[in-house]
């Protein structure tokens, strides 16, 4: 196959009928102008000028492959320029996985902000609460909290957030305000369900730990709903901290037993190691880590 290189040398030389400017279009000498097209003349095994003493002129091969070599450098150009703009401006589809809550609670008010900051990116998210593979699932960037055990992926912190117990005040005036874990077995706990039981409640009792499983009559193992059932005054939920933001700046929620709940969870995103990371790629990260308090 005839180098791209030789072939630049033969379409610039034609266009400017003389070796000399085409050199100083390419910033090389004339002589190896001279040398690259014949190169390429002996590769194809034809002659593409008719050289004299005074001019320089294509051949009727020369003028064919001409034709056509032009048409290629250009898409080569049009492809490099296309290149560079979505280096500068994210284009393309970006793949994201998040559980649900983070995915309805956080990602979901934001996300006219991103989309319409970043026009060119077609944003695909998929929530689920159990870990997935990126590599299988196709995954540019997931969203996690918790501990993290998959070394082949790369992880950038976003920020943390603890579980809070937590009711609505007209809840509290009916049944009373719980002051230590064991209170709870006396109060409606809404659960959060995996699989078809409620996940247990890791609290502080004193100086001990206290495992407590959520006894009322409603659980689901969605967050948007369970917080929403707390907020219609339906029993105690155990919410992550962003869950119940506005609800607790505007007084819907108020926390129970704050200083007895479980330590702070690390928020991070991650992709998987070893891959080029696309602006599209960066710019989510860089969008998400403003949605999570460090």
């Amino acid at each position: 196959m005839p180098s791209l290189s030789n072939i630049e040398a033969f379409v610039r030389a034609a266009e400017q009928g003389d070796f000399t400017r085409a050199a100083r279009k390419l910033q090389l000498t004339a002589s190896a102008v001279s040398r690259r097209i014949a190169r390429l003349e002996e590769e194809l095994g034809v002659v593409l000028f008719q050289r004299t003493t005074r001019a320089m002129q294509l051949t009727e091969d020369g003028r064919a492959f001409y034709s056509r070599c032009q048409h290629i450098l250009g898409e080569l150009e049009a492809a490099k320029e296309s290149l560079s703009r979505s280096r500068h401006r994210p284009v393309g589809v970006l793949r994201v996985n998040a559980p649900q809550a983070i995915g309805q609670l956080v990602l979901m008010p934001a996300l006219p902000r991103f989309l319409a900051a970043h026009p060119g990116v077609e944003l695909r998210l998929t929530l689920r609460d159990e870990v997935v593979d990126p590599i299988t699932e196709g995954a540019d960037v997931l969203l996690r909290m918790g501990a993290l055990e998959d070394s082949r992926l790369v992880a950038r912190k976003l920020g943390t957030t603890r579980l809070l117990a937590c009711a609505a005040p007209a809840y509290l005036r009916r049944h009373g305000l719980p002051e230590t874990a064991a209170d709870l077995s006396r109060h409606n706990c809404l659960g959060f369900l995996r699989g078809d039981t409620p996940a247990a409640w890791l609290l502080q009792d004193g100086s001990s730990p206290a495992r407590t499983e959520p006894r009322g009559n409603f659980h689901t193992n969605q967050g948007a709903t369970l917080r929403d059932a707390a907020v219609l005054g339906l029993g105690i939920a155990m919410l992550f901290d962003f869950m119940v933001a506005r609800e607790l700046e505007s007084g819907a929620l108020v926390p129970v037993l704050d200083a007895q709940t479980g330590a702070p969870r690390p928020i991070h995103a991650l992709y998987p190691r070893g891959r080029h990371l696309s602006s599209r790629v960066r710019v989510f990260l860089d969008f998400v880590a403003t949605l999570f308090p460090r």
